[in-house]
């Protein structure tokens, strides 16, 4: 690993967190094993970030993953009521591993720098696989910064059946205009409509469960006043 060199405009994805008491130890500063419980917290949030819900996507694509090795190198110490921000992006995809690096940043400062290494396996027979190609794609895609989903707009015939995916259809569902977010793996995701007396305000706003907190819905509400552009 090269930590020092590690900066934040390296990174994309970033996981904010504050310090709790519970995490510091007798010198007043984070106890050294919290540090990789942070990185695995961000790791959560990047899965959502790619609009993956982690443990249905990684079934759907026939395998899991697994640690196979996990390094921190300190810089400095991050303390009670710190706001630290988890930054974390995918470095290198080899034929079944990732490879993943972390900065855990106080405003500017690297405090600690981190690197994960996965190997994609089968769950039963604990045997690498190969990356699936749509991971692969999906992986190094976010990370030169392109959308990682799809987005359709049409009327309710066009995309009810993604929409009840996500939401129970309502009364008002036939005369709207509506938007639908999918993943890389075509399923839908968040979805948003507009009704002709809501004033340009979306409603019905509606998220995949395992992607609450993610700010999905609201993307799809964006993309419905922008006309799909997001």
């Amino acid at each position: 690993m090269a930590e020092q060199a590690l900066d934040r405009s390296q990174f994309r994805f970033f996981h904010r967190l504050r310090v709790r008491w519970a995490e510091v130890d007798l010198q007043k500063i984070v106890f050294n094993p919290h540090y990789l419980m942070y990185v695995d917290t961000a790791l959560g949030d990047y899965w959502r970030a790619l609009a993956l819900p982690y443990e249905p996507s990684l079934k759907a694509m026939g395998g899991d993953l697994y640690v196979r090795k996990s390094t921190l190198e300190f810089h400095a110490s991050a303390e009670y009521d710190d706001l630290l921000d988890v930054a974390l992006r995918c470095a290198r995809i080899g034929n079944s591993s990732l490879q993943l690096v972390s900065g855990i940043f106080r405003d500017e400062q690297l405090l600690v720098g981190a690197e994960l290494v996965y190997v994609f396996a089968d769950p039963v027979a604990k045997r690498a696989l190969p990356v699936p190609a749509v991971l692969r794609d999906l992986l190094l895609g976010y990370e030169a910064g392109q959308s990682v989903v799809q987005t359709r707009i049409g009327s309710w015939g066009e995309l009810q059946n993604q929409i009840k995916a996500l939401r129970p259809s309502d009364g008002q569902d036939e005369a709207a205009l509506h938007c639908v977010l999918t993943n890389a793996l075509g399923e839908p995701v968040a979805s948003a409509r507009l009704l002709e007396t809501a004033q340009l305000r979306p409603d019905a706003l509606a998220v995949a469960p395992l992607l609450r907190g993610s700010g999905w819905e609201d993307v799809a509400a964006q993309a419905l006043l922008a006309g799909g552009a997001i």
